[in-house]
C-alpha cells in the first residue's frame, strides 16, 4: 500500500474569488490544472466579484 500523504505535502491552489489556499484532492486528479475555485460558493460567485490578484 502507498504510504499516506500530509496535507503539507500536497499541491495547492489559491482560490480565483476568495484568495483562500486550497488543495490537491483525488477526484481533481485529471483535472487539476483546470480547477480554479474552492467551493460551489466560489464557483456561484465567480461573475459577482473582482478577481484575486496572483502573484
Amino acid at each position: 500500500m502507498a504510504k499516506m500523504r500530509r496535507k503539507a505535502d500536497l499541491d495547492s491552489k489559491l482560490c480565483c474569488v476568495c484568495g483562500r489556499p486550497f488543495f490537491w484532492r483525488k477526484k481533481w486528479a485529471k483535472v487539476w490544472h483546470e480547477v480554479l475555485y474552492c467551493s460551489k460558493k466560489c464557483r456561484s460567485q465567480k461573475s459577482n466579484s473582482d478577481p484575486v490578484r496572483r502573484s
